[in-house]
């Protein structure tokens, strides 16, 4: 058997790109590491067939490119997955695992193949319509200049007065809408979090996206908001020190 593993660009795998997203299901929070070329990506070639890819970029700075973030490997040729890891880690020179809990492959990896594992955020996706009301309290989209194309802007009033502020960031891979959102600190604790969560729901559905979410794992007040406003947790962010051998 004759393995080669060859540093390509991202648009020559990604057909592999779309199987591994169809087979998963769910928002990849790293998506946008290829649109906007912050990944090295490496193709896993087993006598002349292309089997599978893995992606690495910078796990504290993106200019170092230190740490797996995706690992797919089409199913007739999973008995080498280990082998073609192996490979990956050492042509990329890769020291770090950098993935989601709820993804195939590689977050089994992280657990056979790195030390020090530290969870990041909490991943959430949609799981049932709520129906909060606040009375005096509008949702409207945010007027104020905003240049970036792949951000949708909103805000919350209580009379005149914005009491929070948020968004769909859009540049995850389709359908999904990512849900972020600020409220006022003298308006925390009010209820105000959730309600903006939910009417961003309705606003990603609106435009045929599929909302999802993430917070801290120690942001405790945003998990509380996220599940009253109808998400569930699908996962986390973590990462892990590849053991050296």
């Amino acid at each position: 058997m004759e393995t080669c593993i060859n540093k390509v660009n991202s648009p020559q795998v990604q057909s592999l790109r779309d199987l591994f997203l169809h087979e998963n299901n769910f928002q990849f929070v790293h998506n946008k590491c290829h649109l906007y070329g912050w990944a090295d990506v490496y193709a896993f070639v087993i006598d002349n067939i292309t089997v599978g890819y893995g992606a690495v970029w910078g796990n504290t700075k993106r200019e170092i490119k230190d740490s797996v973030f995706e690992f797919y490997i089409i199913k007739p040729y999973r008995k080498f997955i280990n082998h073609l890891f192996a490979k990956l880690i050492e042509a990329s020179g890769a020291a770090f695992i950098n993935c989601q809990t709820n993804g195939i492959l590689l977050s089994d990896l992280l657990y056979e193949y790195t030390e020090n594992i530290n969870a990041e955020a909490i991943l959430f996706e949609d799981s049932f319509q709520t129906n909060l009301s606040m009375p005096h309290v509008s949702f409207e989209k945010n007027t104020a200049e905003n240049n970036n194309p792949n951000d949708c802007a909103y805000i919350l009033k209580l009379h005149d007065e914005i009491v929070a502020t948020g968004g769909l960031m859009l540049n995850y891979n389709l359908p999904y809408a990512d849900v972020y959102y600020e409220v006022k600190e003298s308006h925390r604790r009010k209820g105000f979090g959730s309600f903006i969560v939910q009417e961003l729901k309705k606003a990603a559905y609106i435009m045929h996206r599929v909302p999802a979410a993430r917070c801290n794992i120690k942001n405790g007040i945003s998990k509380a908001a996220l599940l009253k406003a109808g998400f569930t947790i699908c996962g986390h962010i973590v990462s892990g020190t590849i053991i050296k051998t």
